[in-house]
């Protein structure tokens, strides 16, 4: 029997929606704007592209947007002062700096610099603490995003057993540390470890974010378990290109319970997350209540 299709778009569509609710009760009740800022060092087209649409997104709910675009040149005294000035505008409740930056500039130093409150990546070495120690954090948007997805599809995720393939600081370590916010059983595996086939088939819950295309094929799948795939890699196929995720979509599907499509999956959770944080910073620098829904 195929998978159920867990449909991150149109998931992505109601998270937005939900978004807007909240930023338009915000303005009417209580007068404040939600704002975003993002910065954008050099002409990366992919990073382009995607603050093109983080901007169109953050305006199509009704929040304030602002894009600062340096060149990437820059140097990074320059940088850290514009961080400095966003940190202290009461206007801007979020900030995020695009990366990846140029070689010259201290990615570390850039992102530590943003104020943690306001730090809607959920990158800062201060939200990283948070959020190993079960407090409250401002979560890494597409960890979030992953765990919106598999509370709507399961409700309770209370003693499953969870793997999560990759250990980055963006998706991996974030992931498993949600996931034990939500009483699964974890664990944590990656390209070295021994017999990763048999830690996968032992999982009700695969999180696939190791970076490789379809590694993981089906036969690593245990009947019926839901798989959530973060990976986004490009392959030639003949003389175009196509995406393809971390996991095998066409025998996975033959196997799992429930799958996520790439695209179509987790990719549209990113900037929809990103948004729900900004409305959860802007509630929290506000002390109104946090929108239920929209965080860890």
């Amino acid at each position: 029997m195929a998978a159920t299709i867990i449909d991150g778009k149109a998931f992505a569509a109601t998270v937005r929606e939900k978004v807007a609710g909240h930023v338009d009760r915000l303005k009417t009740d209580h007068g404040v704007t939600p704002g975003l800022a993002v910065v954008l060092v050099g002409e990366d087209p992919a990073s382009q592209v995607y603050v093109r649409s983080k901007g169109k997104m953050t305006r199509e709910v009704g929040m304030k947007s602002v894009e600062h675009k340096l060149p990437a040149t820059v140097d990074q005294g320059e940088l850290l002062k514009l961080i400095d000035a966003l940190n202290n505008d009461p206007e801007i409740h979020g900030i995020l700096v695009q990366l990846p930056l140029p070689d010259h500039l201290d990615e570390t130093r850039v992102v530590n610099a943003v104020s943690p409150a306001k730090d809607v990546d959920g990158f800062h070495i201060s939200n990283v603490g948070l959020l190993g120690t079960g407090q409250k954090s401002m979560v890494p948007c597409t960890p979030l995003g992953c765990l919106m997805m598999l509370r709507d599809h399961h409700g309770d995720l209370t003693g499953m057993n969870a793997v999560v393939i990759g250990r980055s600081n963006i998706v991996g370590k974030p992931m498993a540390q949600l996931l034990l916010g939500d009483s699964c059983t974890v664990t944590i595996a990656h390209s070295r470890t021994r017999d990763l086939p048999e830690v996968v088939r032992r999982a009700d819950i695969v999180v696939a974010a190791v970076g490789r295309p379809e590694m993981v094929p089906g036969d690593w799948i245990k009947e019926g378990a839901t798989v959530i795939d973060v990976g986004i890699n490009r392959i030639e196929t003949g003389e175009k290109t196509k995406l393809v995720g971390d996991v095998d979509f066409d025998s996975a599907s033959q196997r799992a319970g429930a799958i996520t499509p790439v695209p179509g999956g987790v990719g549209p959770m990113t900037i929809a997350c990103l948004l729900a944080n900004t409305v959860t910073a802007c509630c929290r620098a506000n002390g109104l209540a946090e929108p239920e829904g929209l965080t860890a």
